[in-house]
Formats: structure tokens, C-alpha cells, sequence
């Protein structure tokens, strides 16, 4: 498969005031792939890992039936070792999301985008091909057979090979993959990645990764041929080759000066994540594997190498301008956060089948946070000259609706915008069921008991309104309205009652609540109609996520259901459209989004999420909480005029496996 040619403006430059790039044009040319690009087994998709089965199974049977005093442990021992790998590497993609999601220690600024999360999902398969080569090494090599589970000499054996054989090899061999005919057939793949993350280490074609496999096995056979292997000095070898990997590839520095004072020779031994960052942004400086020995012997050390370290080093935690305060949806939504599995953060939240497997850490999620609440960083956008963070109030919905954890969520929302007002923050907006009117009469009680805070609060109701006005088909005269009568449900129901359209409601409370803010106007009131039958004939409704399957049920063939709740109603119906939570097509000029919001499509944020950047960005000194509701069309013309967009029909979801009923 023909992998498009890139292109980038990426000379990274020092000065004094910080980081910046120049316009040296370099080409990324992968328009004509080497042989052996594709790793083997990417025709199976996610059924890739039963690659292993058969080795694991036949390994674990025949222990279990061997007698014994014949049983060998590294058979049985391959498996768990296997696994965590798959563990120690996703730590790292958290850890590394999380710290840079803050800021502090950040090396390169630049955003990370889908098209790099989308390269870097299958990070995995060098851990499927280290394993097949341990399994059939194993297998076949006697002296592989029956390790020890310790010995001394094949430890220091290890490390002085890959001291030695290991970091000089690679040092060349990488010098040589940038050359022109490799690198643009091979080397290039990696390198497309500007801005590193700690998978982006193991981000190479097959080919690449049999040299690699073969150069880093140097110190595995020699000690097993020699006859001083033992399970401790492979795991360890193991564990150092990924802790460096991706340290050295995590974008933010975290190895202490103090540590280079005490021993100024480890500098030679060790590389850090600035001095690898360099390699990614200059291309031709900083080679080493690990040990920045070679370059230093070569001449290939980056000038900037040393400052660029204390730079890194100093830098402290990001202040925002902006903040949206979230919380946890389902207990799977753990793993859909950015700081979780990033290709799942990547796509829209759905149930899948295999997070079963993870019920022990769901379980073990859902018992500390209902014990203990925080709230954490999880992302950081820019917008123009904006910077923008979500945090999350470590609470799930289920949570937040209990009467016995609501004194605790209405703490962790007030200690959040006491925190934001403290940082500086321009705006925050209330996301989800944090402006839910059982809790804060939405967001309205911390303004009367906090009168000084500084930090606007926004609930995003108004623009809300604003995207559900401008959902309803252009042709429509008629609408349903189905739903808990929510602030902007009401905002949109009078809106368009006093605008012509006809709506008609299927509850008797709905209807009489409506009646009574129209009580003043005659010609308004006529368009609010009570009437369950001739609903039943119309095909625009707008709804809340209470819709139960029976009213779904009653509404006619190719209905089109927009909701105006914050979470979507379950889905029953493939013969009519779906629309999305209200919420808009993001600019292109909003940079680092990597991760969809909830159930929303890739580039898409919810209403009340981009209401604070528009708050910020027109500088409003006002708060939209409570029953306060900004002005709707005032709005709407400034959303649209910093590029926000509807969103478009086809990215709506209308399959009813899309589950996303679960996430209430």
C-alpha cells in the first residue's frame, strides 16, 4: 500500500525566548515503500494477537503435563512476561498524555494530530514479533531451556554487549537509514512523527523492526550460548530496552540535573528526552540508541543539546485561558479518556466486546472513585492565541446521580473553579451533568457564595439553543417535542413557537409548563399544540435522552431525532436519522486535538464545550449560568465567524449498535 508523500516545515530552532521554527523545507518521501513494509499480520485487524496463541497454549499444556520434576518455568514464564510489556508500555502512553496535557517540562509544543494516532495503533506488534522469536528461540535452542531464575554474570554479560555490539550497530545502521534511498523508503515512517509520544519509538516497517530485532538479540543469544542467562537478566534487558525507548520518545523531561552532577560520566550512558527530541526535530544530530557515547565520539551531538535540556527542565506547568470541567461517562469511558488508550480516545465512545476482558481495573476504578474524587488534567488544545485545557472530575454519571455522592461532586466542581480562578482562567465552561440543576441550580449557587471569583462561568446553554435551532430542517413547520424540560430545551421550544413553528408536545406537564411562559402571547401560544396523534405524522422531533423505545417506536419512518440533552437517547430506529448531541464542526486552526469528546465524531466538540472559547475569544465579562441565557443569535454569528461549523449529515451515526445509550 502507497503511503502518501508528507511534507514538513520542521528546522527547530533555540532562542533565548523559547522554541521556534524556521521554513527549511524537508521531504518525508514514502510514495514508493520498501519490500517488506507491512508487518504480516495486518490482514487480521485486532485478531492479530491470537498469532501467539498457539505458542502460549502448547507451552502451557505441556507444563501442566509434564511431571513435576521435569517442569520447566521459562515455558509458563513467556507469557506473563509478554504481557507486561503490553502494561509498562501503556503506563508510559498515560503518564507521558497526562504530563503534557500540563505542560510542565513540555519539550516540543507542536500538536499531535489523528493522522499520528492513527500511524501509531498498532505499537503492539514489535512485542507480537519479540515474542514469536522467544517462543521459537525457546523451542528450539536447548540452552534456552530451564534458565535460572538468577546469575550475576549473565547480567553484567547483558549490559556489556549491549554497551558494546548493540549501540554500535545500531548507531551506523541508523546513520545509514538516513540516507536518502532508506529513508524514504522506510526511516521516514518514523519520522513523520514531529511531536513524539512514547509509542512513536516502535513506530517502524517490518523491515526496520527484523534489524532491530536481530541487533537487540545480540546480548540474548550470547549469554544463552554462553550458559549465563536467567530469566532476571532477560526481563530486566527486556524492561531497560522499553523504559528507554519510551522515555526517550515521551516530549517531556523528567531526568533530574542533580543526577548528572552527581555522576558527570552519565551523560554519556544515558540520553535524555530533549536530547532524542532533537533528533526528531533536526534529523541529522543525536543517533544513539540510548548511550550518547557514539555521538559524542563522532561528532553528531546537537550544540543544543545541553540547553535545550535546562530549558525543558524549567518550564513550568501550563496556565490556560480556557478550561471545560468533564467527568467520567460509563465505567468503560476510562479507557476512551486521552491519558487512556489513545486509538480508542481516537474514535467515537462505543462498548466493545474486549473491555470485558479489563473488568478487574473497571471494577477497581469504579470503587475508588466512588470512595475518593479528583479532578485531573486530560487535554490541551490551542485556539489562536488561546490555550485550552479539559480537566475531569474523576465521578461517573451514575455517580453524580446519586443523592449520597452529591455533597462530594459539588465539592470537586467548586475546588475546580476555585483552581481555575486561582491560575488565572478567563473561562470555564460546565460540561455534561456538572450544570445540572440538582447539583448547583447550574453553576448559579458558586457565583452567590463565590462573588469575587474572577473566572467566568459559562454553562454553554445559549449556543446549545443556538445549534439546535439551526439542526431543525429549513422546510419544517412542524416539530415534536419529547423530553425533560431542560433550559435549553425550553429556550428552543419558545424559540421556535414565537418563530412559526408548530410544536407539539406529547406530555400534559410539558405542555402546561410551555403555556405558562407564553401566557403573554397569543399568536406564540397557538403554535404550542398537545396532541400524542398527530405527532405520530410528524418527522422532525426534537429530544431529550429520556426517549424510551416506544415513542421512538411511534414516530413515522425517515423521522429525524435531534437531541438537545446533554447525552444522546438510545438508538432503536435504522430507518430514521440520528443527529449528534448539539455540538460543532471545529476550525482547522484549533490545533492538538487527537481524541473525540465522548460520543462525538473526530474534530467535533460539543456546544457547551466551544461556548467558553467563543466567551474568551469576544472577551465577555459575563457569567451564562443559572437561568441566565446569553443572547442566542449574538452568539451563533460569533461561533460561525471564528470558523466553527454545523456539522455535517454524514458524520451523524445511525446504526443502533452504536450503544451510545450506555453512556448515561
Amino acid at each position: 500500500m502507497e503511503t502518501p508523500f508528507i511534507s514538513y516545515k520542521i528546522k527547530f530552532q533555540l532562542s533565548t525566548t523559547g522554541f521556534s521554527f524556521n521554513s527549511r523545507r524537508l521531504q518525508l518521501m514514502a510514495s514508493q515503500p520498501g519490500i517488506l513494509t507491512e508487518w504480516p499480520w495486518e490482514i487480521l485487524g485486532n485478531y492479530k494477537y491470537f498469532v501467539l496463541a498457539p505458542s502460549a497454549i502448547y507451552n502451557t499444556y505441556s507444563w501442566i503435563v509434564s511431571k513435576e520434576n521435569e517442569r520447566d518455568f521459562t515455558l509458563i514464564f513467556i507469557l506473563p512476561l509478554i504481557l507486561s510489556r503490553f502494561i509498562h508500555n501503556q503506563i508510559w502512553i498515560s503518564f507521558s498524555r497526562y504530563k503534557t496535557a500540563k505542560g510542565n517540562k513540555r519539550i516540543v509544543d507542536r500538536s499531535i494530530e489523528f493522522e499520528q494516532v492513527d500511524r501509531e495503533k498498532n505499537w503492539d506488534d514489535q512485542i507480537l514479533l519479540n515474542g514469536l522469536l522467544i517462543y521459537f528461540i525457546a523451542a528450539f535452542v536447548k540452552n534456552s531451556r530451564n534458565l535460572p531464575f538468577w546469575r550475576i554474570d549473565g547480567l553484567i554479560w547483558t549490559f556489556v554487549l549491549h554497551t558494546g555490539p548493540v549501540e554500535f550497530i545500531y548507531y551506523w545502521f541508523h546513520r545509514a537509514l538516513h540516507h536518502h534511498f532508506l529513508y524514504s523508503r522506510y526511516h521516514s515512517h518514523h519520522h513523520s512523527s514531529i511531536v513524539t509520544e512514547p509509542i512513536t519509538s516502535v513506530i517502524h516497517p517490518f523491515a526496520e523492526h527484523i534489524v532491530y530485532t536481530a541487533i537487540f538479540s545480540i546480548p540474548f543469544l550470547s549469554t544463552i550460548f554462553m550458559g549465563n542467562a536467567s530469566l532476571v537478566s532477560v526481563t530486566i534487558y527486556l524492561t531497560y530496552i522499553d523504559f528507554m525507548n519510551n522515555m526517550g520518545h515521551c516530549n517531556f523531561e523528567l531526568i533530574p540535573k542533580g543526577l548528572f552532577s552527581l555522576f558527570p560520566l552519565l551523560k554519556y550512558i544515558m540520553y535524555t528526552p530533549s536530547f532524542h527530541s532533537l533528533h526528531h526535530t533536526q534529523f541529522r544530530t543525536n543517533y544513539s540508541l540510548f548511550m550518547p557515547l557514539y555521538d559524542y565520539l563522532y561528532g553528531t551531538t546537537d550544540k543544543s543539546s545541553d540547553s535545550l535540556y535546562e530549558k525543558s527542565l524549567v518550564r513550568e506547568e501550563e496556565t490556560p485561558n480556557v478550561v471545560h470541567l468533564t467527568h467520567l461517562t460509563t465505567p468503560e469511558s476510562i479507557y476512551h479518556l486521552r491519558i487512556g488508550f489513545a486509538h480508542l480516545a481516537a474514535s467515537p465512545l462505543k462498548s466493545k466486546w474486549y473491555l470485558w476482558l479489563m473488568w478487574p481495573l473497571t471494577l477497581w476504578s469504579i470503587f475508588i472513585t466512588w470512595i475518593y474524587g479528583c479532578k485531573f488534567t486530560t487535554e490541551r488544545n490551542v485556539f489562536q492565541h488561546l490555550k485550552l485545557q479539559t480537566w475531569a472530575i474523576a465521578k461517573f454519571s451514575v455517580q453524580y446521580r446519586r443523592s449520597s455522592q452529591r455533597k462530594m461532586v459539588n465539592s470537586l466542581i467548586e475546588t475546580s473553579i476555585l483552581d481555575a480562578n486561582k491560575k488565572g482562567v478567563k473561562v470555564m465552561t460546565m460540561g455534561l451533568l456538572n450544570q445540572e440543576e440538582w447539583l448547583s441550580n447550574q453553576g448559579d449557587l458558586f457565583l452567590k457564595t463565590r462573588p469575587y471569583l474572577t473566572v467566568r462561568l459559562v454553562d454553554g446553554s445559549s449556543l446549545a439553543v443556538a445549534v439546535g435551532l439551526n439542526s431543525i430542517p429549513k422546510e419544517a413547520t412542524q416539530v415534536v417535542l419529547r423530553g425533560k424540560l431542560t433550559k435549553v430545551a425550553k429556550s428552543i421550544a419558545l424559540a421556535l413557537c414565537r418563530g412559526g413553528i408548530q410544536v407539539f408536545t406529547l406530555s400534559e406537564d410539558e405542555y402546561r409548563e410551555l403555556k405558562q411562559r407564553l401566557s403573554n402571547e397569543a399568536e406564540s401560544e397557538r403554535n404550542l399544540v398537545l396532541s400524542r396523534h398527530k405527532a405520530t405524522k410528524i418527522k422532525t422531533w426534537l429530544v431529550g435522552e429520556d426517549l424510551s423505545k416506544k415513542e421512538q417506536l411511534e414516530a413515522p419512518k425517515g423521522t429525524t431525532f435531534i437531541p438537545f440533552s446533554y447525552f444522546p437517547p438510545e438508538t432503536w430506529r435504522k430507518d430514521c436519522t440520528y443527529q449528534t448531541t448539539p455540538a460543532l464542526l471545529v476550525p482547522k486552526h484549533l490545533e492538538n486535538i487527537d481524541s473525540c469528546e465522548n460520543w462525538l465524531p473526530r474534530r467535533v466538540l460539543s456546544a457547551w464545550r466551544v461556548a467558553g472559547i467563543v466567551h474568551a475569544m469576544e472577551e465577555w465579562k459575563v457569567n451564562e449560568v443559572g437561568n441566565t441565557m446569553f443572547d442566542v443569535d449574538k452568539i451563533w454569528e460569533a461561533t460561525l465567524r471564528h470558523g466553527f461549523r454545523p456539522v455535517p449529515i454524514n458524520l451523524y451515526h445511525s446504526e443502533a449498535d452504536v450503544a451510545i445509550a450506555k453512556t448515561k
